[in-house]
């Protein structure tokens, strides 16, 4: 363990004085690690996440326990004799709820007898998040055939680091650790930041250890032959506001289990807090798939993916006072996104238009209404970034409410449209609409700035995204020799998605008899339309090019941000057969999926983030685009190469993967920092499936269309589940008849529609 009087630029509350841990031989120094964990598992509740390595301890490299960005638990390590088990297996349970770890002693020490031989005590690990409280069982089990002594050690420590500086961030100057100390049979320690935020963790055992100290509570526990003992551990976390924070600060109370709110510590810590972690759980995650159509299909291969994407899903998302809420990845981006949030609404609505509304809701509470270069912000802006760590507050980074993307206003025009379409919902439309009319103007004032009346963004401040497209790393935009464009930048996906928004501005309005409204913003749609078939277009690529810089040259550079351009209806048809033709080429699809920069291009490197890699929602918002454009099997295709990936990635689909071109026998290759998992990741599948099945839905009509259907390879049929039209819902099945793909429903109080 690292002294906190070691940690960098920390200022300490005073001396402490740390009791001499025992040096008799039971209870040895743990292993220190030296590298991150490759293989990590997750569970979050709220704002409240944990990421663990197989054996379930935390090695304070990149992984921890964090409460509101903040990392409330950078060390906790199981040891037996001062070795860390074998590890046997370890995973997350398959609705996300728990995390269990099987493990083995190796040799242990003797302590006044003989020593016990490796491999005879199995030793589980279950673990449960519920607000802001992990509880743990550690069960042990002796299967020799003589009894025995175990020396177990629970060692812990925080350093209350902010994520950004998990991340690599360094900081001048940091709050106040105060001295952990053992109070009443409990491990307290405690943080106050330069927010003026006090971050407390209790951590407290069931029964009591033989020794407690601030780092490490030792047991020596007596384990007859056959039998079984368990041992319990509780960290709670509370986050205070202490007077001088910001009125709007976040704090988080001692939130324990529904089942578990006595002072009895017996029912705190313990086998009861275990379980009632474990119900509470559950609740929440059955109640987040009851809201969602079910997907089975004849593979269960198929069905395991979508499963566990519906499952992280689930484990992502959050219950906000607006609505539920998908946060995006964990562990750099556990917390609201816009843009994020919006692609995933998008990618699921066809299933649960819930999530759209929450996400709507929230965005629109949260939407700019002041300008602040700091922040990016501006008049109508909907927001990029929220976080809640003591750097955001203090302002060290502008990500506290921070507007640098130029894609989330114009999508969140979309994505009103698009609910308002699959639902019917038109009060949600008349709650939003003085939102949309912000959104629209905002969009509408950066068009006409632009001498070709395109939607471009600058950065407003060194602290902010260089880039502000989704592709937002600082090298993914530039000329075709390699050199970075002056701004202002306008990227070719965004017109798309602008256009997008002032078409569905104009069906607001024409059906609100606002005709002058609707025409103008018709008339918008319609004139970047053509700005970009004339200035985006490289006649001799058949694609469009990446962006125009300040001086309105074209970025001539094949990238996948042209796929958005077919999802969301912009190019004239046969320019959009071209691309899609283009995206399918050995350039662009590495048999894995299709890279977001063709290779061949300036930057092209398959293990960048932005410039050659595999991204899942990339491939997904193409897959849409193809099958737009005709192209359905190839969608179908793409639809494939990620199913047979995610086989691979043991059915979760990363944020991102490598893209190198795809070998017999060889798997994709990893991105070693992707999230795991990633919202947008896990609604990939769905988008897919909705382009594959030619699936829309019009509530209006109580109407549900089907075109031209297609099933990937080895799938016989496919069933959607209690799909909601309106009031009603309905069963549709996919299924091959010779040599075709047939739908049928299971009602008839729900139309369904076969289109040719």
């Amino acid at each position: 363990m690292q002294d906190p009087e070691e940690l960098g630029g920390v200022t300490r509350a005073g001396g402490v004085d740390h009791p001499d841990h025992d040096t008799d031989g039971a209870f040895i120094a743990p292993e220190t690690p030296d590298v991150a964990s490759a293989d990590q598992h997750v569970l979050k509740s709220g704002d409240t996440f944990i990421v663990n390595d197989p054996l379930g301890d935390i090695t304070g490299i990149d992984d921890g326990l964090f409460v509101n960005d903040t990392r409330v638990l950078s060390s906790l390590r199981l040891t037996f004799g001062g070795r860390a088990p074998s590890l046997l297996s370890g995973s997350v349970s398959s609705d996300n709820t728990a995390f269990a770890a099987h493990l083995t002693n190796r040799p242990l020490p003797p302590l006044g007898g003989k020593t016990t031989p490796e491999g005879v005590i199995h030793v589980q690990r279950s673990r449960v998040l519920s607000g802001t409280m992990m509880t743990e069982a550690i069960e042990l089990t002796n299967y020799g055939t003589t009894d025995a002594t175990v020396p177990l050690s629970i060692s812990f420590a925080s350093d209350f680091r902010d994520m950004f500086e998990v991340r690599g961030l360094k900081r001048e100057a940091r709050g106040t650790l105060v001295p952990p100390r053992v109070e009443d049979g409990e491990v307290r320690l405690e943080y106050i930041g330069r927010d003026k935020v006090a971050r407390r963790v209790r951590i407290e055992f069931s029964p009591p250890p033989n020794k407690l100290f601030a780092d490490r509570a030792d047991y020596s526990v007596e384990l007859p032959a056959q039998a079984c003992v368990s041992r319990y551990l509780t960290v709670t976390i509370e986050v205070e506001p202490l007077p001088g924070a910001a009125p709007d600060t976040p704090s988080a109370g001692i939130v324990k289990p529904a089942h578990c709110l006595a002072d009895d510590k017996e029912l705190r810590v313990g086998r009861a807090a275990v379980r009632a972690a474990l119900v509470d759980s559950h609740i929440v995650m059955r109640e987040r798939r009851r809201v969602t159509a079910r997907v089975r299909s004849s593979n269960p291969l198929f069905n395991a993916w979508i499963n566990r994407s519906i499952a992280d899903l689930g484990l992502l998302t959050t219950d906000l006072p607006t609505g539920p809420y998908p946060y995006a990845g964990i562990p750099w981006f556990s917390t609201p996104f816009g843009r994020d949030a919006i692609f995933t609404s998008l990618q699921t609505l066809w299933l649960t238009p819930a999530l759209a509304r929450g996400v709507l809701r929230f965005l629109a509470a949260h939407q700019a209404r002041e300008t602040s270069a700091f922040r990016d912000a501006a008049p109508g802006k909907i927001m990029h970034e929220m976080r809640k760590s003591e750097m955001a507050a203090t302002g060290e980074v502008p990500f506290a409410l921070y507007y640098g993307g130029v894609d989330s206003t114009p999508l969140f025009v979309v994505l009103a449209g698009a609910y308002a379409e699959r639902t019917g919902d038109t009060a949600l439309i008349d709650e939003l609409w003085p939102a949309l009319e912000r959104a629209a103007a905002w969009v509408a004032g950066v068009c006409d700035r632009n001498p070709h009346g395109l939607l471009d963004y600058r950065r407003e401040s060194e602290g902010g995204l260089a880039n502000q497209g989704w592709k937002d790393s600082h090298d993914s935009v530039f000329h075709a020799d390699g050199h970075f464009p002056d701004g202002p930048i306008a990227l070719v996906e965004v017109q798309a998605y602008a256009s997008s928004a002032f078409d569905t501005m104009a069906r607001f309005a024409t059906q609100r008899g606002l005709a002058e409204d609707a025409a103008r913003y018709a008339a918008r749609a319609a004139k970047i339309r053509q700005c970009v078939e004339e200035k985006y277009w490289m006649e001799e690529a058949d694609f469009y090019g990446i962006a125009l810089d300040g001086h309105g040259e074209l970025c001539r550079v094949l990238a996948s941000n042209a796929g958005h351009l077919l999802a969301f209806g912009l190019p004239e048809y046969e320019r959009g057969r071209s691309v899609a033709g283009v995206l399918e080429s050995a350039l662009f699809h590495t048999g894995w999926g299709v890279r977001t920069l063709a290779a061949g291009q300036a930057r092209f490197n398959p293990m960048a983030y932005h410039n050659g890699s595999v991204w899942p929602h990339d491939n997904a918002i193409c897959a849409r685009g193809l099958a737009r454009y005709g192209r359905k099997e190839a969608a179908v295709r793409l639809l494939q190469a990620l199913f047979e990936a995610a086989v691979t990635f043991d059915m979760r689909l990363p944020e991102l993967f490598c893209g190198f071109p795809r070998r017999r026998g060889e798997p994709p290759t990893a991105y070693p920092v992707a999230c795991l998992p990633q919202a947008w990741a896990a609604g990939s599948p769905f988008m897919m499936l909705e382009a594959c099945l030619g699936v829309s839905i019009d509530a209006a009509r109580n109407e549900v269309r089907v075109e031209q259907p297609i099933l990937p390879e080895g799938i016989d049929w496919i069933e959607i589940r209690d799909l909601r039209v309106g009031k009603a819902a309905v069963t549709l099945t996919f299924r091959r008849v010779d040599g075709k793909v047939v739908a049928s429903a299971d009602r008839s109080d729900v139309k369904v529609v076969a289109l040719l």
